[in-house]
């Protein structure tokens, strides 16, 4: 399988992805679900916005969409995380595009995104008495540049416990975004963009009974490329 790592941009979306090296698991016991969750609101809610997560025992999806440039920005510069800190916005922007090859906010985004998965490896790591890598090298990440691509991914995230024969129906995998996006609790999830995406709940719910092999082979073949 090739690597997946296109430069991550804002306001854009991307499917975030990754599996555990070898025949391992990411998730040993129902509260590593809970914290992998709990670490992405700390580290990566304040870089981009999620619209549906898949986490199975040995890999895991995350539809994200990049946050502005602004609120990039003032995250990094409140985080003291600018190498100039009296650098405005326009300044960063401007040095930026006088590196093309280094692309800071590429540089910041991935390094954040590399804090969680580090972070939640060492923690499991601990929690299982075990050494070594965790997650296959490098996170891979696929941009989604159309909207139909867009619900096609969403459906093949929530789907796949169903592909892989983690359980027989959409609604009954607990670590998914599915039921969330179907409950009207709060959360930090863009719920309504999803729904609005769908044309409603009820399509949403229909859409998600079809059947998708051919949607997830097609993604599938995306991803492998």
């Amino acid at each position: 399988m090739s690597i997946k790592k296109e430069i991550l941009k804002p306001d854009r979306f991307y499917d975030i992805y990754n599996h555990a090296v070898g025949n391992d698991k990411l998730f040993f016991i129902e509260n590593n679900y809970i914290y992998f969750l709990t670490k992405f609101s700390e580290y990566i809610s304040p870089i981009a916005d999620m619209y549906a997560y898949c986490l199975m025992s040995n890999h895991f999806h995350l539809l994200v969409k990049i946050k502005s440039e602004d609120e990039i920005f003032y995250f990094l510069k409140d985080n003291n995380k600018i190498p100039e800190p009296e650098l405005s916005l326009d300044e960063f922007k401007i040095l930026s595009e006088s590196h093309p090859e280094i692309d800071y906010f590429n540089l910041h985004l991935t390094k954040q995104f590399s804090i969680f998965f580090n972070g939640y490896a060492q923690a499991i790591n601990n929690q299982e008495k075990r050494k070594g890598n965790l997650f296959i090298k490098g996170f891979r990440r696929i941009e989604i540049s159309s909207s139909e691509y867009l619900k096609d991914l969403i459906l093949y995230i929530h789907t796949n416990p169903v592909h892989h024969q983690f359980t027989d129906k959409v609604d009954s995998w607990k670590h998914s975004s599915y039921n969330s996006i179907l409950s009207d609790k709060p959360t930090r999830l863009k719920r309504d963009e999803v729904i609005e995406l769908f044309d409603g709940k009820e399509n949403f719910i229909f859409c998600h009974q079809a059947k998708n092999e051919e949607l997830i082979q097609r993604i599938e073949l995306i991803m492998n490329e």
